[in-house]
């Protein structure tokens, strides 16, 4: 299983660009986590989801046949 994500709690700040708009679908059980972790962390369902998928993507590992 995965290590450890840590996220810190954010003060309060908005204003950041740079990003490109992407659509997700998600089940509703991800979706009400992530409420809850950002109610925690004070941060938005958006800066999670960035901050969770840029630390996942450096522990994927890909099985099966190479192309």
């Amino acid at each position: 299983m995965a290590k450890e994500i840590k996220v810190t709690i954010k003060n309060a700040r908005k204003g950041d660009d740079g990003y490109k708009v992407v659509s997700v679908r998600m089940k509703d059980d991800t979706v009400e986590r992530l409420d809850l972790l950002s109610a925690k962390t004070n941060r938005s369902r958006n800066e999670l989801i960035n901050i969770l998928l840029e630390s996942a993507i450096d522990i994927v590992k890909i099985e099966g046949n190479e192309c």
